[in-house]
This record gives structure tokens, sequence and C-alpha cells, in this order.
């Protein structure tokens, strides 16, 4: 790491942070986001649903304990750069089989550290996630740049981080169709531990072609992006739903789900991305810690008759779970593999079960 290497991290609303590059050289424009975990960046890094965005780290140090990849939740990073206060040079872990710095210049990740993370995250705060850019120099007309930059339509892409091609893992009585919009590796162990055996099936594929597999149940996976956009795959996933097999839905498949049964969803202000967020369940008022990473929340008012609120955010009240009256599914907002989080939802997956078993 080059500590002379300046660079500077311009806002659209033209707040400028200077920082030093680590990790790839490069440019980049794209919504900046922020999120809490105090562990797990390993996670963070190599998580899809993060595609297409500058993710800062609240936490100061970043990369004490190593590169190790057998914590991946992906085969790479799909994010499009990362901001942090402090980036460790000299990482001290038996598992580390390298230093952050040289695995995102291999990845090709655009890094930028030395950055007043605390500030950054304050302006996210009160304004809202929004776009910004990482660059050598400072444009000569600022205010054309950022008005240019917040006119750019900035978005991740479920295409991108899917399967190319089915494939199957994990041996067992249960057969699971894991529907892949973006998903991480524990969501996969976390059922294979259950004794199923999967089928993934790319994002594009269609309800012909996922229940010709003649699943037990089907998951349908996190991701990133609006679900708003992916209109096709809403229309397949309800075609699925209707034929009764049992489903499950985690994050993006959550809301792809319940647009799918004719619900509403909302831009989050600044979104729920780390491993402290509170949910409460609705049944008995018990509280949850959880791992979330969304920018987008499903409207409670916009659920149609046959669904029901399961779960509520304790920060914002919004929604953050939903069971269906009429079929033998239901969704969470967060994360109950949660890796580098609580596992306090992990028996989620036993519910499903269930379900399959009933």
């Amino acid at each position: 790491m080059n500590p002379m290497s300046q660079a500077y991290l311009i806002l659209e609303n033209g707040q400028v942070y200077q920082g030093h590059r680590f990790g790839a050289p490069g440019q980049i424009q794209a919504e900046l986001v922020f999120t809490t975990g105090m562990v797990g960046y390993l996670e963070t890094l190599t998580d899809p649903s993060y595609h297409g965005e500058i993710v800062v780290q609240t936490f100061p140090l970043i990369g004490n304990y190593g590169v190790i990849p057998q914590d991946f939740e992906s085969d790479r990073p799909r994010l499009s750069a990362y901001v942090v206060r402090q980036v460790c040079a000299a990482p001290s872990n038996f598992r580390s089989e390298g230093a952050l710095d040289d695995y995102l210049r291999q990845q090709g990740v655009i890094g930028l550290c030395g950055v007043d993370t605390r500030q950054l995250t304050r302006t996210l705060r009160e304004s809202g996630v929004m776009n910004a850019a990482i660059v050598d120099q400072l444009p000569d007309d600022m205010e054309a740049f950022t008005q240019a930059l917040a006119a750019r339509s900035l978005s991740s892409d479920v295409y991108q981080v899917t399967c190319s091609h089915p494939y199957t893992l994990g041996e067992g009585r249960r057969h699971v169709v894991l529907w892949d919009f973006g998903l991480k590796r524990a969501m996969a162990q976390a059922l294979m531990e259950r004794g199923c055996r999967l089928t993934v099936m790319p994002a594009g594929s269609t309800a012909e072609e996922v229940l010709r597999c003649h699943p037990d149940g089907i998951l349908l996976s996190n991701g990133p992006g609006d679900p708003v956009n992916y209109r096709e795959i809403v229309s397949q996933v309800g075609l699925a739903a209707a034929k009764g097999v049992p489903m499950m839905g985690i994050c993006l498949g959550h809301q792809l789900l319940a647009l799918s049964q004719g619900a509403g969803r909302v831009k989050l202000k600044y979104g729920h991305r780390g491993a402290n967020q509170p949910v409460r369940r609705l049944s008995d008022k018990k509280l949850f810690v959880t791992c979330q990473n969304h920018g987008y929340a499903i409207l409670n008012d916009t659920l149609p008759d046959n669904a029901k609120p399961s779960y509520e955010n304790i920060n914002d009240l919004t929604n953050e779970g939903i069971e269906y009256q009429d079929k033998p599914a239901f969704s969470v907002q967060f994360h109950p593999e949660a890796c580098a989080g609580p596992q306090d939802t992990a028996f989620l997956f036993d519910q499903f079960i269930q379900m399959m078993e009933d």
C-alpha cells in the first residue's frame, strides 16, 4: 500500500473526502452505502447483495485478521469500491492467507482508506444514500460534476451475480431448489446441515423449470438491487408460489415473493446494513438481533389479504417478515444464516424444514 497515493471521494451533494488508495487502481461512480458490522468484513466484501455499490465500513479498523477464503460468501467481491478509516497492513490470525490490500488489488476492487468514516456515515444517515465517485483529481467544475453524478442512474443487477447454469449441492432426503438471485454460501450450508439436497437455479429460470425439478421446497435467496426492476422474476416467482410448493424467501427473495402477491415496496433513506439490526416478532413481541443488507422494504399497507406481517424493525417499524395464509410460504427481510453475525434466527430454517415435512 502506497500511503502517498492520494484520491478523493466526491458525493453528489458536493462533499469531498480525501483519502489514500489501497487495493486496485481506478476511478468509479456508484451508489454509496454504509454497513455497521464490527466484524465480518470478508463476508461483506464477498456478499453479492453489495453488487454495484461503494461500501463504507463504519468500524474503524478493517483487515486485522487478514484474508480467510473459508469465510467468503461467494467466489469473489461484487461491490464497486470499499471505503474504510484504517486498513491493517500486518494482519494476525492463524487462518489468514494474506493481507486485505493484496487481495483487493488481485480482485480489481478499489479501496480508499484514511477517510473520516464517522462524518461520512453521519452524512448518509442525515441525507440518505447517494451517488458518489472515487477520483484521482478533483474536477475543475465541481458543480457540473456533482450535478451529472446525481443524475446518473446507478443500480445493482441480479443477473450479474447469479449462477450461469443449474448445479447441485449436498445429499439428503429433502430436495430444495435454491433460486439464486445472488445467494450467500452460508444459506446453502444451513440447508445442507439440515439434511437437504440442493438444486441451485439461475435467477432467470422460469417457474416451469424450477417445478420440473420436483422440489420438496423452494428457497428464494438474497440478492442486490430494487425488486421492481425484476418484473419477469417477480412473475415467475408468483407462478411457482401458486403451485403450493413450500417456499421461503430471504432478503431480496422476501421482496420478490411479496411483490408477486401484489405488495409494494419503498426505498429506505439509508437502508439496513450490518450485523446488529433489531427486529421484533409480532406474535409474541420477542426481540432478535439480526444481520441485514438491503435498501428497500415492503410496505405493510400494500400487503394483500392473504399476507400477514410477522416481524418488524424496531428502529423504523418497517416490515421484516411475512406469513402467507393461503399457501405454505413465509419470508423474512433479515438473514437467518448470518455468518459473522448473530445466530438468533437460524430456527427459521427449521421452520422451513417442518413446512416441507407437513
